[in-house]
């Protein structure tokens, strides 16, 4: 008998559920069984908000439990990794990426555009908080913590205190509560946090074995994009809690003189102010084989249009604005 390869997952339902999904997919394309090994974050033992715990709060432990060989592989949500590389792993898997937006979920089944002003909107993320402000629409944004079911009982509980609550529309569906949504938000309004809706899958880099399996589950485009976005918020030097928002989509090019159809990256970037009062977004295009570059370019456009400026606010903003939980 192979024995199982052993799995490092958070215990929430949310961490729970995509690591089964990993887990599942690479039985069925290698055969081998795969166990589940929860492992328990600072994170996840603390009530603070993140960025006082700091970064890389709900990976290090998992990581460190990759290192000292007690599991073969993590799974972590992409966007809550630290954009500088982790010394002896190895991000071997992109699975392919689920819908990236944000997701409302309000009484009554309202729309954003339908919240009247002053209605209370709870969310995490100092990124969803500064772009809600920027709307105009004198919401009450109020800052939330907890997991996926805990902030959707502060809407739809017995004891609902909020109008609405913005989520990931990826954590919703993985945990299958897609039903709840009132409201699918258009990234010209909500732009993603870099690398939403994906999935790493990381083990040591060193094992040879576990990379070339894990490697099955790899999905290229889904790839491209995370480098591109990622790349951009490495280059604003700023953490995955900011309020730096990045989306870049795969399209098709131009067709070439030999008839072939390149694809294209389309990658959107944002800084945005916590109240909401700056607001920058630029744009850039190339290449899959370029993403880092891209990210990187359009990164030096928005700091020379001042977004070191608003980075610097965000530090100094106070404790009502800061993100409060895993950004699913």
């Amino acid at each position: 008998m192979t024995a199982p390869l052993r799995l490092g997952t958070r215990g929430s339902a949310l961490a729970m559920a995509q690591s089964g999904h990993v887990a599942e997919a690479l039985t069925a394309a290698t055969g081998r069984p795969v166990e589940l090994v929860e492992v328990v974050t600072a994170g996840d033992r603390s009530t603070a908000p993140v960025q006082r715990l700091g970064v890389g709060v709900f990976v290090s432990a998992l990581r460190d439990a990759l290192t000292a060989g007690e599991i073969d592989f993590a799974v972590h949500s992409y966007k809550d990794l630290p954009t500088a590389a982790a010394p002896g792993l190895h991000v071997a898997a992109v699975p392919p990426r689920q819908d990236p937006r944000d997701a409302l979920v309000a009484t009554n089944g309202r729309t954003l555009a339908e919240l009247p002003p002053g209605a209370r909107v709870g969310t995490g993320a100092l990124r969803r908080i500064a772009q809600l402000h920027a709307l105009g629409m004198q919401l009450e944004v109020t800052p939330i913590r907890g997991n996926v079911d805990t902030r959707l009982g502060r809407v739809l509980g017995p004891d609902a205190d909020l109008d609405a609550v913005v989520l990931a529309r990826a954590g919703l569906n993985r945990i299958g509560r897609a039903d709840v949504i009132t409201e699918t938000l258009d990234p010209m309004l909500m732009l993603p946090a870099p690398a939403q809706g994906a999935l790493a899958v990381e083990c040591r880099a060193d094992d040879q074995d576990v990379i070339e399996l894990l490697a099955l589950l790899d999905h290229a485009p889904s790839r491209a994009a995370i480098i591109a976005e990622r790349a951009l918020l490495a280059t604003l030097e700023a953490g995955c809690s900011a309020p730096v928002a990045a989306y870049a989509v795969l399209a098709e090019g131009e067709p070439t003189d030999e008839g072939d159809v390149n694809q294209e990256i389309y990658l959107r970037g944002a800084v945005i102010s916590p109240d909401g009062s700056r607001d920058l977004r630029l744009s850039r295009t190339g290449t899959p084989a370029d993403a880092a570059e891209i990210g990187k370019a359009l990164a030096a456009e928005l700091l020379e249009l001042g977004a070191d400026s608003i980075l610097g606010q965000d530090a100094q903003a106070g404790p009502g604005t800061q993100q409060l939980g895993s950004t699913e």
